[in-house]
């Protein structure tokens, strides 16, 4: 099952996200009209409200609120997208000129700000406490994580254990969210919901593990932003890590020099480093083994389409690019 017939399988769902989304956009403000549909229409896959959409399905839910809460999802991942890129000055997201590059940081930010607080005016219209409790802690984590993600850049001692309290707070903690709102609109007992749970968290951390593959190993149209920025921020992501702690001296001390330095000079040799000690290949293995972690949690549901198109989700986090 390629993502494609994933996607059949909720297609009026997801056209009714996406209607969801431009009503719920819509401001008297016009550069908020303007800066949150170029974002919110820049070619992102949609995965997150997709797994919400999955996950309520595959979890017996027949409660209408999926839709708005997939939207309430994609609006919170925007408002981090709008934050990160101001943070990292980035100039590409998706192959297109970043909201700040175009628009400005502040726009960008105030921006963001709104659709935060949009998605939060959202949850309290659900009326379901539980479900904002899963998401007020859910947003507070992914803070947490790009402050911990801050504290990290230039920091060429930064463990791999460190590195993977970041992504699994920054990025990985919205598809554990969204897994997990599913089962919850599927009435699911506790038991089931913790595993969707953890279902979710492997998911998004074996897909951030294959974008700092793909910053190394893809072309910057394929990877939709500059290839090796996060070696010119200065951070120290998993090939990074890998590639100090078993290349040689001069090896090591080339990548720390870098990770301290940041900026583009060391790209090309960088890049020689990682592939010289097959830290591509590790990262790539740890990312699979989150993504057949992954899969081994749904077996607590039912056999089902919804079922097979989230163990086939769980595959693609690794696949793409590939």
């Amino acid at each position: 099952m390629d993502l494609d017939q994933i996607r059949e399988l909720v297609a009026d769902d997801m056209n009714a996200v996406n209607d969801r989304i431009r009503e719920r956009l819509q401001s008297s403000v016009v550069l908020i009209n303007q800066l949150g549909g170029y974002i919110i229409n820049s070619g992102g896959k949609r995965l997150r409200p997709l797994l919400v959409l999955l996950s309520a399905r595959a979890c017996g839910s027949t409660d209408l609120r999926h839709v708005d809460l997939a939207a309430i999802i994609e609006f919170i991942h925007t408002a981090t997208l709008l934050h990160d890129d101001v943070v990292d000055a980035s100039e590409l997201r998706r192959g297109r000129e970043t909201a700040n590059a175009l628009f400005g940081n502040e726009a960008s930010v105030l921006v963001g700000d709104f659709l935060y607080s949009r998605a939060f005016e959202m949850m309290v219209e659900i009326g379901s406490m539980r479900i904002m409790e899963i998401l007020a802690r859910t947003t507070n984590t992914i803070a947490e994580g790009e402050v911990l993600q801050l504290l990290n850049c230039h920091d060429a001692d930064t463990t791999e254990d460190r590195y993977m309290e970041v992504i699994r707070s920054k990025t990985a903690k919205l598809f554990e969210a969204a897994a997990r709102i599913g089962s919850v609109l599927g009435g699911q007992p506790d038991p089931v919901e913790r595993t969707m749970a953890d279902y979710g968290m492997h998911l998004g951390t074996a897909f951030q593990l294959i974008d700092d593959v793909l910053d190394y190993g893809a072309s910057s149209q394929e990877m939709g932003k500059n290839m090796g920025d996060d070696l010119a921020e200065g951070k120290p992501t998993l090939p990074l890590i890998h590639a100090m702690r078993v290349g040689d001296p001069d090896q090591a001390g080339l990548v720390r020099e870098a990770i301290e330095k940041g900026g583009r000079n060391y790209a090309e040799r960088v890049l020689a480093i990682i592939h010289a000690t097959g830290s591509l290949e590790y990262t790539r293995s740890v990312a699979a083994s989150e993504a057949s972690r992954a899969e081994a949690c749904l077996s607590v549901l039912p056999e089902t389409p919804e079922r097979a198109a989230l163990e086939a989700l769980a595959r693609f986090s690794v696949d793409r690019g590939f």
